[in-house]
This record gives C-alpha cells, sequence and structure tokens, in this order.
C-alpha cells in the first residue's frame, strides 16, 4: 500500500467514525508542477464524484482514492496548460449554471433548486466546483479553438444517410476510452479491464479506467443513432448483444470499448437539418474530445508530479 492510499485509508476510518473532515489535518499530498493536492481537495473531489455518480460507492476505498486522484491531477495539468493561454481561468454565474444543469442533467435534476439541493447531501464545495467547472469550459472552448479546423464531417454523405430510410436503430451506449502506458500492450491492458469488468461492473470500470471526460459518470454517452457512429465502430456494435461490449477499437489518441446497454427502431419524424445538426454536433464532439485527449497525453510529458 502506498503512502498516498494509507494516509487516505486514515482519512476514511476518521470520517466514518464520526470525525468532522474540518478536523481533519489538510496535509499537501502532491505537487503537479507548482499546482498542490491536498487530503481535503480529495475529499471533495470523491464528493462530486459521488454527486454524479453513486455506483463508486461500490468500489473499495484505495480505487475510490486513485480515481479522486487522477481526476484531480487532470484538472491541474488543465489549469496548467491554460494559465499560459488565458489572462483569467474564470466565467460568468451565468455559464456555470447551465454548465451545472448540463452536468447534473444526466443525474436525473434537470431545476437548479434540485440540483442545489442535491449538491447539499453531498456535501460540495462550491467553490471547488465551480473552479472545476471553469477550467473544463475553458479547456472545452480551447480544445475547440485549436482544432476546429481538423475536424472533419461528410456533410452531404451524412444527407443521404439520414435520407435513405424512415426508421433508424439507436444504441444506448457506454464506453472505457484508454491509451497504453510504456512497456504495456494491448492484450495485457485490455485483461486488466476485462477482469475489471467482471470484477465491479463496466460503469466502475469506466471511472477507474477510462481518461474521457465520460469517466465520472460511469462512461455513459447516451443515446446515439447509426447515422452518427462511424461505420467500422457500428459494426462491431451491431457485432455484439445487450450488455455485452466490444474488443478495443483503435481510434485517434488511443482504444475505446464500447457497451451496448440498449437498442431500439425510432421512426424520423424530424426535419431532416434538424437531424442533420443533431448528428452533425456528435461527431463534432466525439472528434473534439478524441484532440482533448491527444493534446492532454503531450503536455503531460512535460509535467512533473510528485507525492509529497
Amino acid at each position: 500500500m502506498s503512502k498516498l492510499v494509507k494516509i487516505f485509508t486514515i482519512i476514511f476510518f476518521l470520517i466514518f467514525n464520526g470525525f468532522s473532515v474540518l478536523a481533519i489535518e489538510n496535509k499537501i499530498l502532491l505537487k503537479v508542477n507548482n499546482k498542490l493536492i491536498t487530503t481535503i481537495d480529495i475529499l471533495d473531489e470523491i464528493n462530486y464524484l459521488k454527486s454524479i455518480n453513486q455506483d463508486i460507492n461500490k468500489l473499495e476505498n484505495d480505487k475510490i482514492f486513485e480515481i479522486a486522484r487522477n481526476s484531480l491531477i487532470k484538472d491541474k495539468i488543465k489549469e496548467i496548460a491554460l494559465s499560459k493561454i488565458v489572462d483569467k481561468i474564470e466565467i460568468e454565474d451565468e455559464d456555470f449554471n447551465k454548465i451545472l444543469l448540463s452536468t447534473y442533467s444526466n443525474t436525473g435534476y434537470t431545476e437548479m433548486e434540485k440540483i442545489s439541493k442535491h449538491l447539499i447531501k453531498f456535501n460540495i464545495n462550491n467553490e471547488m466546483l465551480k473552479k472545476k467547472m471553469t477550467i473544463s469550459a475553458i479547456w472545452n472552448q480551447f480544445v475547440y479553438d485549436k482544432y476546429a479546423k481538423n475536424i472533419k464531417i461528410d456533410t452531404e454523405k451524412l444527407k443521404q444517410d439520414i435520407l435513405k430510410k424512415e426508421t433508424q436503430n439507436e444504441y444506448l451506449l457506454s464506453e472505457i476510452f484508454f491509451d497504453l502506458p510504456k512497456n504495456q500492450t494491448l492484450t495485457e491492458k485490455f485483461d486488466i479491464i476485462k477482469k475489471g469488468i467482471k470484477e465491479n461492473g463496466f460503469e466502475n470500470s469506466a471511472l477507474i479506467y477510462s481518461i474521457s471526460e465520460t469517466s465520472t459518470s460511469g462512461g455513459k454517452i447516451g443515446w446515439i443513432s447509426e447515422n452518427s457512429i462511424n461505420k467500422e465502430i457500428l459494426k462491431k456494435i451491431s457485432e455484439i448483444n445487450i450488455n455485452d461490449h466490444t474488443e478495443p477499437i483503435t481510434i485517434p489518441g488511443g482504444f475505446l470499448i464500447l457497451k451496448l446497454n440498449e437498442k431500439r427502431i425510432t421512426k424520423r419524424k424530424i426535419k431532416l437539418e434538424e437531424e442533420l445538426n443533431r448528428v452533425i454536433k456528435i461527431k463534432t464532439n466525439k472528434q473534439l474530445n478524441q484532440f482533448s485527449n491527444i493534446f492532454l497525453n503531450k503536455i503531460k510529458k512535460d509535467i512533473i508530479i510528485n507525492e509529497l
């Protein structure tokens, strides 16, 4: 057991035996370049992750710690990169509220009042939450500005595909997106992830292994129409049964495992332009997420991470 996990185990013991978080010494655990990560930061991150996906409670404490640790490191790397690009890392309150609504709508909360009550229940630190959402929003805008010109979507082809038939297949998907560390093969990594899926379920394995932005919500992508899916990936999905997952699929920046949660056939009821815009948005976001992961991995090589 590492020094960090030992510290975290002690903190967990204190909390669950009636000690206040405020009474716990706020120790510095990590330095990401000059950015600090403390015990309280870890606990705040865990509260946030639980508010997004309560399945995390099914995991062992050391796994929960690892997920929170990795999430915070990713945020710090983004903050370091953005501090060299923008003057201030801040957004308006109105924009923050929109992001909150978008984030927590996946958990069933679509009104600010209900979201506020939900956050109180999980003892969410509002200052931490706003900073986290701000970094994410500005990072996403930066990635869009940097890579928008590289997005490739064949609009005419999409139109033809949409108009081909009146019905379409839709898939409820979850994902695990991962890359390979040095000196590890794809087979070795996939065996580890498969073992994790068998022991902890796909959603919790997404929390542990996925480097995608969807990891905090258990890898949930949502309902995706066949027109929005790359043909090679669509073929892989069509070969598996509900509740099964694909083998790793090679995509820019890493490897993708998809789980098929449900499928349905729907009738195309909306106008062509509306459907086209929806598909373009999905494909654009997917490509931007790939560019984001590629760029994050690139700058991570120049980041120094020290345990204290």
